[in-house]
């Protein structure tokens, strides 16, 4: 009996034990899960503003979000960026700089009429895609694009064809299937269409057709504007040269004026009156 009561109080105690053992590892692994919740939302990045943040694919999507501007903390492991069908008109310089991992960007459908000088600059060499299609883009130059070789898209932006746009296209990994789909809405003008100075938006006689055609058809929009640096060149020796002869006439002719009034001054003086001495000396000499 008394071993038999000893037995099950030893099986008792033993039970305790485990049960007071299991809670002990119950409470453990729930402080450990709360502290490392609680750690990952102090480090893990926050979605910005207006933004929809999918972290299993690191993607970004802030399309019809009425935006006006590139918004502010886009995580840097962002590898998909999507800002089309927005408000924004500008891309600053520092808008991307710290997204080295993107591959890809879309920006088309909005109202981008202006890059800041190296806006596009500081993408990484991973960038696959690059989306400004269905903007306002007049004009843009290699310095704005930097060095990237991801596909690009321009295709529905009224471009003003000259010299600075023809270096970019053949700098730029165009897409092939939307290539012809960039315009000339007007283009530099010529010799003998106008003056360098005038106003870019005025139609020259390559608008309304492809540039790529364009190029290929022998078009060098940058000889168009050594020309007519030539010819502005040359009217401006003209004029400078018109301007030296008219002064140097003018200073003649002052010149000239002023001999003459001195010589009439001159003239005007009294003529010096003999002394008597040298009246009688001539009067003895006769």
């Amino acid at each position: 009996m008394c071993t038999g009561w000893c037995e099950e109080r030893c099986a008792s105690i033993t039970g305790e034990r485990r049960s007071a053992a299991k809670g002990v590892d119950l409470h453990s692994w729930l402080c450990m899960l709360l502290l490392f919740s609680t750690l990952w939302g102090q480090v893990s990045p926050e979605c910005p503003d207006s933004c929809h943040c999918a972290w299993d694919t690191a993607t970004v999507l802030c399309s019809d979000a009425g935006l006006r501007e590139i918004p502010e903390g886009i995580p840097p492991e962002t590898v998909s960026l999507h800002l089309e069908r927005n408000y924004i008109r500008n891309i600053p310089e520092s808008a991307f700089s710290n997204l080295i991992h993107l591959r890809d960007l879309y920006l088309s459908h909005n109202r981008i009429d202006s890059l800041a000088s190296g806006a596009l600059r500081h993408l990484g060499p991973e960038l696959r895609l690059l989306d400004l299609s269905h903007n306002q883009l007049r004009q843009a130059s290699r310095e704005e694009f930097g060095s990237t070789r991801a596909k690009t898209r321009l295709y529905h932006n009224p471009w003003h064809c000259d010299c600075a746009l023809q270096e970019l296209m053949e700098s730029l990994n165009l897409e092939p299937e939307t290539v012809n789909g960039i315009i000339c809405e007007s283009s530099v003008r010529g010799v003998g269409e106008g003056s360098r100075w005038e106003d870019p938006g005025s139609q020259g006689e390559h608008a309304g057709q492809p540039l790529v055609k364009l190029l290929d058809s022998g078009v060098n929009f940058c000889s168009l504007q050594r020309k007519t640096t030539d010819v502005a060149m040359l009217v401006t020796m003209f004029v400078w040269f018109f301007m030296v002869i008219v002064y140097v006439v003018y200073y003649v002719r002052q010149n000239q004026a002023e001999a003459r009034r001195h010589l009439e001054y001159l003239k005007s003086l009294p003529s010096p009156r003999k002394t008597p001495t040298e009246t009688d000396t001539l009067s003895t000499g006769f």
